[in-house]
């Protein structure tokens, strides 16, 4: 059962997704060319930048992730939450790396490489970026479509239904106004997801109480839950890690740096990353918080079913959901869910697109002789889009998520952080670097990741069965492969940053001096 009326709850959500597509189909008469498509036309300014950038970085699947992470972990669950905020106002202070590739006039960062290291590495990191944001994003419409079955009921049958018609509508603006739209749509988005954020926490805290919380964790997980530095499964590599990983995502995760490189100029772009370093605190604190109180109030019995349901293994990733199916009552469930589906349709119309300019910009460029005029490059753009969202319903429909979110999250977004922010650092500030180490640095870092989300399809893992008696298990999907049983997640992390490094010192000091790129 669940709180859900679909007359007031549903005339809510429906009204917001009327104005949100209205919204965003109104501003594609402003779209000229394909720089207004890709990054707005550079004209975008400090307040809109925060609202779009907050909006784009928290959508169901990160309220989902956060909250498994504070049903699991407790308040030390916000540390990635944490380490991002650091990153992201140290770099928007100093405009480390960021200030260069903004005026560099590049829309893209590949497109900065061009210029250093060839029209290879621009390509390679293309296909590598790609790689690695679309097997990130490829969960995100199945983890959406779950949370609204558990939170509203829905009947398990339409969640296929429910992921297709909000991934249309997201890709019909979007596919229309490029950049404009997303920014528009993403300051209402912006103001539905900050009230929804708001009133339901404030309903937690008034229905379980704070001290509840705080004595759910004390029990249940122990001081592991306040401190990462003695959680059992965290530690010191889980925080390095997530630091390494969050610095490297501010400076090369592509919907954060086309929102720096959507900016009037490179001082109103490091202003909108100070602004917003902050909420990226709030957003793995305050669905953390619900994961916390639905440890104190939701039996692990009542979500084993769930999981059953959905065939997931991990039903902990549903605990917030359901919790909030019982606790918030009809009519604020709309606003709710409003919330929840303004995150998401921000999250994908961003991920969309800019995946989408990357293929444009960095993929096929090396293959036009010459640049094509405008009207060519939209169609271009909006048929790639098209092709993006397909290729994630699809994904989306028969992908199993197993292990935890933000742990596959992480490690798919490394195929390409570690390398790319390595790069970007060695671009803009050492001058011995060269295409050598640019191409190692970019092999490095994909095939570690790869390897350890992969490698598990070949060889069985041992474990202990319920007797404790060692057994050998058939290798297991994506995201519990061999790596992480023996190494885990951190260290696989740690060590595809320290390798990538590695490889780009040791492959650029290798190129004899004088050697063109």
């Amino acid at each position: 059962m669940t709180n859900f009326n679909w007359l007031l709850d549903g005339s809510i959500v429906g009204t917001y997704l009327l104005v949100t597509m209205i919204a965003g189909i109104m501003v594609r008469k402003y779209v000229g060319k394909v720089e207004d498509f890709i990054v707005a036309g550079r004209e975008m300014n400090v307040y809109l930048g925060i609202a779009s950038l907050a909006a784009t970085e928290f959508g169901i699947v990160t309220c989902m992730y956060t909250a498994q992470a504070g049903y699991t972990r407790g308040f030390a669950g916000a540390i990635p939450g944490i380490c991002n905020a650091i990153a992201m106002f140290a770099i928007g202070y100093s405009g480390f790396c960021v200030t260069k590739l903004r005026d560099s006039g590049a829309m893209t960062v590949p497109e900065l490489f061009e210029k250093r290291f060839g029209k290879f590495v621009r390509w390679l990191s293309g296909v590598v970026i790609v790689l690695g944001g679309l097997l990130n994003m490829g969960v995100f419409l199945r983890v959406g479509g779950q949370f609204l079955v558990v939170c509203c009921g829905m009947n398990l049958k339409y969640l296929e239904i429910a992921m297709t018609v909000m991934l249309v509508g997201v890709a019909v603006y979007t596919i229309m106004g490029g950049m404009l739209s997303v920014l528009v749509t993403d300051f209402l988005q912006f103001v539905v997801m900050s009230v929804g954020l708001l009133v339901v926490t404030f309903l937690v805290l008034d229905k379980i109480g704070w001290d509840t919380l705080v004595n759910a964790v004390q029990v249940n997980i122990g001081p592991g839950g306040f401190n990462p530095f003695v959680h059992k499964d965290l530690g010191w590599s889980f925080v390095l890690s997530n630091l390494l990983t969050n610095t490297a995502a501010v400076l090369t995760w592509q919907t954060c740096v086309s929102r720096f490189l959507s900016a009037k100029d490179s001082k109103t772009g490091r202003k909108v990353y100070t602004g917003t370093a902050f909420f990226f605190v709030c957003r793995w604190v305050i669905p953390g918080i619900w994961g916390i109180a639905a440890l104190a109030s939701v039996a692990p019995d009542a979500l084993g079913p769930i999981g059953i349901r959905f065939g997931e293994k991990d039903s902990t990733l549903f605990a917030m959901p359901y919790l909030l199916s019982q606790l918030v009552p009809a009519g604020m469930m709309g606003i709710l869910v409003a919330a929840m589906l303004a995150a998401d349709m921000s999250t994908d119309a961003s991920y969309m697109l800019t995946w989408g300019s990357v293929i444009y910009n960095d993929i096929m460029a090396p293959f036009r002789k010459k640049p094509w005029p405008h009207k060519k490059g939209l169609l271009w753009n909006r048929w790639i889009v098209a092709l993006i969202g397909l290729f994630l319903l699809f994904w989306g429909l028969w992908y199993k998520l197993e292990g935890n979110l933000w742990e596959y999250l992480q490690i798919t977004g490394t195929i390409y952080l570690a390398s790319m922010s390595v790069l970007l650092i060695a671009c803009c500030y050492w001058k011995r670097a060269n295409n050598w180490g640019a191409i190692a640095a970019i092999i490095v870092g994909a095939v570690l990741p790869v390897l350890s989300l992969t490698v598990n399809l070949f060889i069985q893992v041992p474990v202990l069965d319920e007797a404790g008696q060692m057994i050998m298990r058939e290798g297991k999907p994506l995201t519990i492969g061999w790596a992480r049983h023996h190494i885990g997640d951190n260290f696989v992390n740690i060590g595809t940053f320290a390798c990538v490094a590695v490889a780009m010192v040791v492959g650029s000091l290798l190129k004899p001096k004088g050697t063109d790129s």
